[in-house]
C-alpha cells in the first residue's frame, strides 16, 4: 500500500511498516492527544512548559505517530522522508 494507504490505516488503530525496512519488528503507531497537568510532566516539558508560557491550565499533548524501533525504543514524534513517502511498500502489522 502507499504512505496515503498506510495513513488511513494509523487513523483506523493499526499498526503499519514498510517491507524495506531494515531493523525487525519495526512499525508506528498512532498516539491520541490528551490533557497533562503541568505538575506531571517530566524532564525538560516539566521546566519549560507551564501556564505562564503557554496560558493554558494544564498541557495539551496533540496527536503524533510514535515507531517502536528495531532496539526496542519508541520514538515519539516520528517524520517521514521523502522516500518513506513516494514507496508502495506499506503493510499492515497484525
Amino acid at each position: 500500500m502507499n504512505f496515503g494507504q498506510a495513513l488511513e490505516a494509523l487513523k483506523q488503530g493499526k499498526k503499519v511498516a514498510r517491507t524495506g525496512w531494515n531493523g525487525k519488528g519495526m512499525f508506528l503507531y498512532l498516539t491520541g492527544g490528551s490533557i497533562v497537568p503541568f505538575e506531571k510532566l517530566t524532564g525538560n516539558a516539566k521546566a519549560y512548559v507551564n501556564e505562564e508560557n503557554t496560558g493554558l491550565s494544564d498541557a495539551c499533548i496533540c496527536p503524533h505517530i510514535d515507531m517502536k524501533a528495531a532496539d526496542g525504543t519508541i520514538v515519539v514524534g516520528w517524520l517521514a522522508s521523502q522516500a518513506d513517502m513516494l514507496v508502495e511498500d506499506w503493510t499492515i502489522v497484525e
